[in-house]
């Protein structure tokens, strides 16, 4: 199992961007075989940095989605909006392992 932790510095100007950006790829990473947990965006303290989280059975199960993701025209619709709104400054991508019990 992998887990996909996304440090998003985001543009506040532009949160309701940014979360019609999440509400889509939640679906989408659901719809590719992912378990997307959601996006964690500015409440208290730094208002411009939002976080995401999604596991994939395994690592070859999340390059599969990259691939499938580069060419599915919802993905790409996704990233374009985020792109033409300009509603994230950066990103930092992590690969976890998760531990329970």
């Amino acid at each position: 199992m992998v887990t996909v932790h996304l440090r998003y510095e985001i543009d506040p100007d532009k949160l309701a961007d940014f979360e019609e950006y999440g509400r889509r790829w939640i679906r989408l990473v659901g719809r590719l075989g992912g378990n997307h947990h959601g996006y964690f965006l500015p409440s208290e303290g730094d208002s411009d940095i939002a976080y995401a989280l999604f596991t994939f059975p395994s690592l070859a199960d999340y390059e599969r989605y990259r691939e499938e993701a580069a060419t599915d025209p919802e993905c790409i619709g996704a990233y374009r909006l985020a792109q033409d709104s300009k509603c994230i400054r950066r990103y930092e991508r992590r690969f976890l392992a998760p531990m329970f019990g």
